[in-house]
């Protein structure tokens, strides 16, 4: 017999974090979070997420064992500013049992039905910063820091139970040396002149966070016109800034200014932590945070996170600007393998950005919708 069952205790909350370890256990691919982070991001008082949003943590036994678990959502902004009639359902996680993914499920259903809303959609986060998306392809791929690993019977469960495709992603790789380096400074360089440009790079964290709130502003502003992007708010903003920006190694984060000092384009970059995390198993101490100090300094693969240009700079090549200052930076470090995060697939802008570095394709994976 299936039992669901909703969690509040710390206790409960930390078998709801722990649960995919037991889950993908001797898994190569799948890469643990930093237990203690995951629960902090679920903590009510400490996310300001939860201002806007509203949740529910189940927890599936089956003979008394957790077998599954899910989280389900409602992004307020997203129902209210966005008009998206939508229950969200995230990490979500379950054994090879279609009636333990259909009894989580139907628990998020209910949720989305209760206040009236129309279809239900996940795999997904709280908002768009957060992971999104089941894997469909490139199972022997190891997962990125950003996002979910899965086995191929998720997908599965979720069609045999009436869910289709909705939004698709794309990830991929290319080697550093596909970079033409000289290419992109002649027009790195032409862009900046023209367009009267400047560009900031940064040694210290201190030095970047007065230019925090332009970026997220500016981050609004170019994927507005994405049809599922929901806005970050101010409050949201500050609990980033303080939990994100300090863990990115300073010069990873690109942003080109105006004459007017006007933010028109950033980039954040990362190192690869997918080793790292694995290493740690979840916690920083004793040796956790060693091995993610050793990879933010020497990791040879590098993530790009996100790209934002204004929309009015958007067919100007102003990327080439930030193409041709992450090179010299990684070139002084040693880079090797540059790697994209999740993309929609119908995002032809930013894979237009890409082309040029004749990049592989080597992950997919999409949410899954229904109407209730």
């Amino acid at each position: 017999m299936i039992e669901i069952k909703e969690i509040f205790s710390k206790k409960e909350m930390k078998e709801f974090v722990t649960f995919p370890f037991e889950l993908y256990k001797n898994n190569k691919y799948w890469v643990p979070p930093l237990i203690q982070e995951e629960l902090e991001s679920f903590d009510k008082t400490k996310n300001p997420v939860f201002k806007t949003a509203d949740t529910h943590f189940y927890l599936a036994y089956k003979n008394n064992k957790i077998v599954g678990r899910v989280v389900a959502i409602i992004n307020w902004d997203e129902v209210n500013i966005l008009g998206k009639k939508k229950v969200r359902f995230g990490w979500f996680d379950v054994i090879d049992d279609i009636e333990v993914t259909k009894a989580l499920l139907d628990k998020v259903i209910a949720f989305g039905k209760e206040h009236q809303l129309e279809n239900i959609e996940g795999p997904m986060g709280f908002s768009n910063l957060d992971k999104v998306g089941c894997l469909i392809d490139g199972f022997e791929e190891k997962s990125l820091m950003i996002t979910w690993y899965n086995f191929p019977y998720y997908a599965t469960h979720f069609e045999q139970l009436g869910y289709t495709k909705e939004k698709v992603y794309l990830e991929s790789k290319f080697p550093f040396s596909n970079i033409d380096a000289t290419n992109f400074q002649r027009i790195g360089d032409m862009i900046e002149k023209r367009y009267e440009l400047s560009h900031l790079n940064f040694t210290k964290t201190k030095d970047i966070m007065p230019y925090v709130d332009k970026m997220f502003e500016l981050f609004n502003s170019s994927y507005a016109s994405l049809e599922s992007f929901v806005p970050i708010n101010d409050i949201q903003i500050e609990y980033f800034k303080k939990k994100y920006i300090s863990f990115i190694n300073p010069e990873y984060i690109k942003f080109i200014m105006d004459k007017n000092d006007k933010m028109v384009a950033f980039s954040i970059v990362m190192p690869d932590f997918a080793d790292a995390l694995q290493k740690a198993k979840g916690k920083l101490f004793p040796f956790g945070f060693y091995h993610l100090l050793q990879a933010r300094k020497k990791s040879k693969t590098a993530v790009f996170y996100l790209i934002g240009v204004l929309p009015e700079y958007q067919s100007k090549g102003i990327t080439a600007i930030i193409f041709n200052e992450n090179h010299k930076t990684f070139t002084k470090l040693g880079i090797q393998t540059c790697m994209r995060t999740p993309e929609l697939e119908d995002n032809h802008a930013v894979h237009n950005l890409w082309k040029h570095f004749n990049p592989v394709y080597h992950k997919k994976r999409c949410t899954f919708i229904k109407e209730l």
